[in-house]
């Protein structure tokens, strides 16, 4: 587990100038940016299109290589394997094999971390039921709409039970059911202690589940902090209470006026509930109905791999660990290869004979490997054989010539 002091994210006076093709700078995505995310914390990045988000997100994951500064996950560098097996990654769009359906897809991003078969089915079954995809779990991913293709993403994003989470515009293409139960699911994985790092256009969402956020421009950090000491106005005062009448509203005016000389700024009126409330509610109504639907269901509770404590977990990657030697045991008794075995000798007489006797043995039928091999004969005396034989030949083909003339 991560020490609570531990910066997760750490980047500093981080550069990324993209060139063209002859090496001139063209785009300073990124200027000097130093951020710091801590453990256990759920961190927002914000900023207008082009502000230089994807591209710090790209430079945390080590997908990019900075052009000045440096990028510490952990403590080291993005590019080191062993720290990616701690991140989890939900890209803006879930580009995954439209052959392979949910449950097929799950199991190959298992398979890429080396779980174990148990662990792994156990955690494609909590995993698929936690983003409501049951009825889907056979179904070609190809076939899913954008927002049952962005959960089975973040499913995948979830399949290593990360100690960091990344996720990249994570209600984009959501229902607003899909959107509240991941709000719900990143409480849950902060309580657990991970953490999250998220990048998005909606302001509500960072501003209902953020601690801290940063707003770049430019490629730089305008603004950071916690949010709510960057939303709080000290300078106007908030007052809830029940319906009033009348008559009491304005003795508030009048108190007012009395402290403040004016009252221009009071505003009384009812409260209006929140749009998301309001359709979470007409939705919940319709399945204690009992409605069917084609489309996603309302997802589970949080995986319970995810939802784990401290020493389940630490207990759970010790099994992963054993397993793991096992299985790199299998494999090398797999990949071992068989000891060379010695070449059996050339039979040098027995080809020396062969050119002797013109091969006149070797042509014999119903000759066996226990027919006796022919005297062996001096190097020297078939050389000179050959070549009488050659000289002979030549001078047949001369006396020819000689009569054709």
């Amino acid at each position: 587990m991560a020490d609570k002091n531990e910066n997760v994210i750490q980047l500093v006076e981080l550069s990324k100038i993209y060139k063209d093709f002859w090496g001139r700078a063209r785009v300073k995505a990124l200027d000097g940016l130093n951020l710091e995310v801590k453990q256990g914390e759920v961190f927002g990045l914000l900023g207008p299109n082009g502000s230089g988000k994807t591209t710090a997100v790209r430079l945390i994951l080590g997908l990019l290589f900075p052009t000045k500064g440096a990028v510490r996950i952990f403590g080291k560098s993005p590019r080191n394997v062993k720290i990616k097996k701690r991140v989890g990654y939900m890209p803006e769009e879930s580009n995954l094999y439209e052959y392979l359906n949910a449950e097929e897809t799950l199991d190959f991003f298992g398979r890429l971390f080396r779980l174990d078969g148990e662990v792994r089915q156990h955690r494609v079954d909590a995993l698929i039921d936690m983003v409501g995809l049951q009825r889907a779990r056979r179904r070609p991913v190809g076939e899913f709409s954008k927002g049952m293709a962005r959960r089975i993403g973040l499913a995948q994003a979830l399949i290593n039970d990360p100690d960091l989470l990344i996720l990249d515009e994570p209600t984009t293409g959501l229902d607003p059911i899909g959107g509240h139960e991941i709000k719900d699911l990143i409480s849950t994985l902060k309580e657990r202690g991970k953490t999250i790092f998220i990048c998005s256009h909606l302001l509500a969402d960072v501003e209902e589940i953020c601690d801290r956020i940063c707003i770049l421009y430019g490629g730089k950090n305008r603004s950071m902090g916690e949010v709510r000491d960057l939303l709080t106005e000290g300078e106007v005062t908030e007052i809830r209470a029940p319906r009033l009448p009348e008559a009491v509203v304005e003795k508030l005016r009048q108190i007012i006026r009395e402290h403040a000389g004016d009252d221009s700024q009071v505003q009384v009126g009812s409260p209006s509930r929140r749009l998301e409330e309001y359709f979470l509610d007409v939705v919940k109504q319709a399945r204690r109905e009992k409605l069917t639907t084609a489309g996603a269901e309302a997802g589970g509770e949080a995986a319970d791999f995810l939802a784990r404590g401290e020493e389940d977990g630490e207990k759970l990657v010790e099994e992963l660990v054993s397993a793991g030697k096992e299985e790199e045991g299998k494999e090398e008794e797999e990949t071992k290869e068989p000891e060379p075995q010695e070449a059996a000798p050339a039979h040098d007489e027995r080809m020396l004979s062969d050119l002797v006797t013109g091969g006149e043995e070797s042509e014999k039928e119903g000759a066996t490997d226990e027919e006796e091999e022919a005297e062996p004969v001096e190097p020297e005396e078939v050389r000179k054989d050959i070549i009488e034989q050659l000289e002979g030949r030549e001078e047949d083909q001369q006396d020819e010539q000689d009569k054709d003339e």
